[in-house]
């Protein structure tokens, strides 16, 4: 077996696209009528000459055979295209083989005159896939080449002309083929774009509604309780007011991520989830500072951070939360109800941040300390930040909504 995987696999595309029929068109492309006319104008010069012989000559049995046969093979080189369906592959390989028949018979029904058979090379270049092409466009070459031998004809001037052109239309045929895999490629591409984008989308808002909108209910409920109690008005005023200005950040922020301006500082995370968990009434051990952070993994860590913090308000039922920086790694523990250490890869956000710290060479782990609660700690190796991981930064890939 070879070390070398993607060598293989070329081989075996190789040979498959040599056996391959052609690719469905994705354009327009010529329409069928439009190359009847073509075709007409191709195909006529040939039965122009035979019908002049009938008409001086007189009609005889070989006349009307060679006149039926050239009428039929012009009508298949006019026709081809209806037989490139890809529910009729089996009606165009007989149709090809038939016409390449047809046109050796006007051949040797011609004195051996090789020009008549470049319409079926051609239609068979087209129709077949390239092996077939060449060994059925071949063999018909070398098979008039034979007859020539045999009757000891010199003159291979025709012959070589017309395996010129049968080359021609052979390479045309593969230059074909490769622009619609390139245009199918290019559909495929946008395709995969949007489909990148969505996720991005999804996983930013994620990201950012659901920090926001919990932090928005723990301190709507806390206004309601206090106002409920007709204690300390002020407070609860205090706590509608940064309701408020939780929800023009969260819509300024939505617009930003629309157009992908949007950007993530962990300094600000810091002192929103000392806020939220607050308002949620969780005792909160937070840096002050993130200075050691490495400035090419704050952002990444911002996300981190928010998202721990959401999970810890919305699910954990904490009371008391610790977050920790170094270089590379941000853990987050909480003395809650902690869960299943798979959750990690499974939860929509944490899913979201796995897939932001794989592009930047990283990993994310979620375990339940031995004294209980809940550890998730982001880890970025030194290695991924020599050499150069988190270029991409500025467009994550991925996530999930």
């Amino acid at each position: 077996m070879s070390d070398y995987p993607g060598r293989v696999e070329t081989g075996l595309n190789s040979r498959e696209n040599w056996w391959a029929d052609m690719p469905p068109r994705t354009g327009r492309g010529p329409r069928t009528r439009r190359w009847v006319l073509f075709g007409l104008a191709f195909i006529v010069p040939s039965l122009v000459p035979a019908a002049v012989d009938l008409a001086t000559d007189g009609v005889t049995g070989k006349e009307l055979v060679i006149a039926a046969l050239l009428l039929f093979y012009g009508s298949c080189y006019v026709l081809f295209p209806l037989s490139l369906r890809p529910s009729r592959r089996k009606t165009t390989y007989v149709f090809s083989v038939v016409m390449l028949l047809i046109g050796l018979t006007l051949v040797f029904l011609h004195g051996n005159n090789p020009y008549i058979l470049i319409y079926a090379t051609a239609v068979l270049a087209f129709t077949l896939p390239p092996a077939w092409a060449l060994i059925l466009d071949g063999g018909a070459l070398l098979l008039v080449l034979a007859v020539h031998l045999v009757i000891g004809k010199d003159d291979f001037g025709d012959l070589v002309a017309v395996t010129s052109i049968t080359a021609a239309m052979f390479f045309m045929a593969n230059l074909v083929r490769a622009v619609r895999k390139l245009e199918a490629a290019n559909r495929e591409i946008a395709t995969l774009a949007v489909a990148g984008e969505r996720e991005r989308l999804a996983r930013d808002l994620h990201d950012i509604l659901g920090h926001s909108l919990t932090t928005i209910t723990v301190k709507a409920g806390l206004a309601r309780r206090i106002l409920e109690s007709g204690k300390d008005d002020p407070r609860a005023l205090q706590e509608i007011r940064e309701v408020e200005g939780l929800t023009r950040s969260a819509l300024s922020d939505i617009r930003a991520t629309v157009s992908e301006y949007r950007e993530v500082s962990l300094s600000a995370e810091v002192a929103g989830a000392r806020a939220a968990l607050r308002a949620a009434e969780i005792d909160a051990d937070l840096p002050h500072a993130v200075d050691n952070v490495d400035p090419a993994l704050q952002r990444t860590f911002g996300y981190v951070l928010r998202e721990a913090v959401t999970n810890v308000i919305r699910h954990s039922g904490a009371k008391r939360v610790k977050a920790r920086f170094g270089k590379t790694w941000l853990e987050v523990e909480d003395d809650g109800e902690g869960g299943d250490s798979g959750a990690a890869t499974v939860g929509n956000g944490l899913r979201g941040l796995t897939e932001r710290l794989a592009a930047v060479g990283g990993t994310l782990t979620a375990t339940t300390p031995p004294g209980g609660g809940w550890l998730v700690r982001a880890e970025v190796p030194e290695s991924a930040l020599r050499s150069g991981a988190l270029a991409p930064l500025s467009e994550p890939t991925g996530g999930c909504a």
